[in-house]
């Protein structure tokens, strides 16, 4: 063990995460996506024997075991390096009113989208499924992007700004790979811009509410409602409007992060910390 010491008690691993630099962010996504999809292609035997996307084996094999292995090994490694503590406690950089926006566009439509599946084509078994793996993929994914990505560019000095783009980036970063597991280019295009976008709001939502607990809970009933209305939309206009969730998402992503840009990421930290500019 002592070849593994850095002189001061802790391990090597430990000193290495906890010495920020914006390339270790990169690093530490490519890594979990590696391992995730490794436990994705795990699964693979068992595809043969599940159900279509309306049934609770499809979605328990393709989404809620991988994803779920994907956490513990986020769980893991935040306790291996000391980051766990603080993951969910009061972010000291706070945000403006305007950010607030994201938070209501992003939670309006996972509402609407709640509100106009017809339930009465689906089982409850399969609605429950999909709430629960929503649940893991908002905790996997916002504790990689807006949890480890974030604090890893915070302690490395960069700007609200950079931190932001490359925790949005890296976001998107994640989604890309389905271009090489047969989803098309275009519709692989079009989810990297959205989910650039969406990150961007989640983001802002983790500024303006301070806690790593919002972004996952509007994370988490973003993508089982976007999923679950689209397989069982409800007839009526609602669930036309409903549907546009995501165009709206990305419009006001866009808008907000201009705004972000041009008033040059300002923040508003604890009384306790220094004025940042």
């Amino acid at each position: 063990m002592s070849d593994m010491s850095d002189g001061a008690g802790g391990s090597r691993w430990k000193s290495f995460w906890n010495h920020g630099r914006w390339w270790k962010a990169i690093v530490l996504a490519v890594g979990y996506l590696v391992l995730y999809e490794a436990a994705s292609l795990l699964m693979g035997p068992f595809v043969k024997s599940i159900g279509g996307p309306d049934s609770v084996s499809y979605v328990l094999v393709l989404l809620t075991v991988p994803i779920l292995f994907g956490g513990i090994i986020l769980v893991v490694f935040g306790a291996t390096v000391g980051w766990l503590r603080g993951l969910f406690a009061r972010q000291r950089i706070g945000g403006r009113g305007w950010m607030w926006i994201a938070v209501i566009v992003v939670l309006l439509f996972n509402i609407l989208r709640l509100a106009s599946i017809d339930y009465s084509t689906t089982t409850a078994a399969w609605v429950l499924t999909w709430l629960l793996t929503g649940l893991l993929i908002g905790f996997a994914e916002e504790v990689l992007t807006r949890g480890y990505v974030v604090r890893i560019m915070r302690e490395s000095g960069h700007s609200e700004v950079a931190v932001a783009l490359v925790s949005a980036a890296l976001f998107a970063l994640l989604h890309s790979v389905n271009l090489f597991t047969g989803q098309a280019f275009g519709p692989t295009l079009v989810q990297v811009v959205y989910t650039f976008f969406f990150g961007v709001c989640m983001y802002l939502a983790l500024r303006v509410t301070r806690t790593l607990i919002a972004p996952i809970l509007l994370h988490a009933s973003t993508d089982p409602t976007i999923f679950m209305q689209s397989r069982h939309p409800a007839p009526g206009a609602l669930a036309s409007v409903a549907s546009l969730g995501n165009i709206v998402v990305i419009f006001v992503g866009v808008i907000l992060l201009v705004v972000f840009l041009v008033s040059r990421g300002s923040v508003t930290r604890a009384v306790a910390d220094p004025p940042t500019v």
